[in-house]
């Protein structure tokens, strides 16, 4: 694709690398074949390539409108198109260049503008959310039946093994996650004691930054990725083996850190270093002998989501599945599992009709098997489809933290 930026942006860091993705596509349109929001609307403005051309025409300096703002708003950021995609177009990192931009020229409605400030604000804080939280529990009742399904069931605090081994590993505790499904961590720290490793908690860890990068306030974003790695590093001096990500939508941010801090001279190596180590919790029990894990699979039925960041964004695609099978669980078959919950980080607040759309088709996907539960990879996920679903939705890490059967080795199966 032939490109012509603006002088104001031709020279800078941003614009280069804009028009670097720009012109390695080939607008083939394969990407239009597997974009949700194509599927739902049907305009070629609300699929990649359409949106290609618009952030294409918006940095070649033509006017931008609300209507541009919209169709970029539109994208779930699910790159299931990157997946398709035989050019290897960096459509994601496109978008968020495009949405920035176009905010810098457009201005948004008061009551979208404090939405959006809220959200960056609230979501990030574990005190600020578990508070707001805590006010909606106790005041559910009165609330309408539509946010009432909203609000999650609470988890009590869980059993979290002391470090006693000699292999040991970081973990993000995460925002959201922390305040609505401690259980994950907490389970997943179990599972990994049996297999003789450690999980360690870093307590100034926070925020892992998407909420803040996908809302074009990049600058916010890296606040929270330099803060995450001078919370882990000492840890990583000390010799700690990976980072692992019990929700792919963080492991997905931190699997780029490298990436967006490769010109700050300060962080640029320690930001590829961390990068490098991050792991999701599902590569690093691929690799276990899982015969150490006592779990109750008994042939259950059980309906996989993947997340659009794991199957997508860290490309991991079918080791959840592998290892749930292992241990005793029956997968059943799940129609278009590339396609997007609706979740999306925040697209099930700010995009509500379409992530209601999606989820109608995702839960129908999921439950044609029969599954006594769905299992899934991230909390946003989790708590998106547990708001319609007809059987309980869990992050898949909790079904092996169960007595009774016995894995089959990993190293042989």
């Amino acid at each position: 694709m032939q490109t012509s930026l603006i002088e104001s942006l031709k020279d800078t860091a941003q614009g280069k690398e804009a028009e670097a993705i720009l012109r390695s596509c080939v607008h083939c349109g394969f990407c239009t074949a597997t974009c949700p929001t194509y599927q739902v609307l049907g305009d070629e403005l609300d699929g990649p390539r359409g949106r290609i051309y618009l952030i294409k025409q918006m940095l070649e300096g033509n006017a931008v409108s609300a209507k541009t703002q919209l169709h970029l708003d539109r994208c779930l950021h699910c790159l299931a198109c990157e997946t398709t995609c035989p050019s290897g177009v960096r459509y994601g990192r496109l978008v968020d260049i495009g949405r920035e931009v176009v905010d810098l020229q457009v201005s948004r409605p008061l009551s979208a503008r404090i939405l959006r400030r809220a959200l960056r604000h609230v979501l990030p804080s574990p005190r600020r959310f578990g508070l707001l939280l805590g006010i909606a529990r106790r005041l559910q009742t009165l609330l309408p039946v539509g946010l009432q399904q909203k609000i999650p069931v609470r988890q009590a605090p869980q059993e979290w093994p002391e470090p006693r081994h000699t292999r040991k590993m970081l973990v993000l505790e995460g925002c959201v996650q922390s305040v609505v499904t401690p259980a994950t961590n907490a389970a997943a720290a179990r599972v990994l004691d049996r297999l003789g490793i450690s999980l360690i908690r870093a307590k100034q860890a926070g925020c892992c930054g998407a909420i803040s990068q996908h809302l074009s306030a990049h600058h916010e974003a890296l606040h929270y990725v330099r803060n995450n790695i001078d919370a882990w590093w000492p840890y990583v001096e000390s010799g700690v083996e990976a980072i692992v990500m019990t929700a792919s939508g963080c492991g997905a941010t931190v699997k780029e850190y490298g990436m967006l801090l490769r010109d700050d001279p300060a962080y640029a190596q320690k930001a590829a270093r961390i990068a490098s180590m991050t792991q999701d919790l599902s590569e690093i029990l691929a690799e276990e002998n899982l015969q150490a894990l006592a779990v109750d699979g008994q042939g259950k039925k059980v309906a996989f989501q993947a997340p659009c960041t794991l199957q997508h964004a860290q490309q991991i695609d079918g080791l959840v599945e592998g290892i749930l099978s292992r241990c005793g669980y029956r997968l059943t078959p799940v129609a278009d599992s590339h396609l997007c919950c609706g979740s999306a980080g925040t697209y099930s607040i700010l995009q509500s009709k379409l992530s209601q759309q999606l989820l109608a088709d995702k839960l129908k996907a999921l439950q044609a098997g029969g599954p006594t539960l769905i299992a899934t990879a991230n909390i946003g996920c989790q708590m998106h489809m547990q708001t319609r679903a007809s059987v309980p939705v869990r992050h898949w890490v909790e079904l092996l933290d169960r007595p009774s059967a016995v894995c089959a080795d990993s190293a042989n199966t």
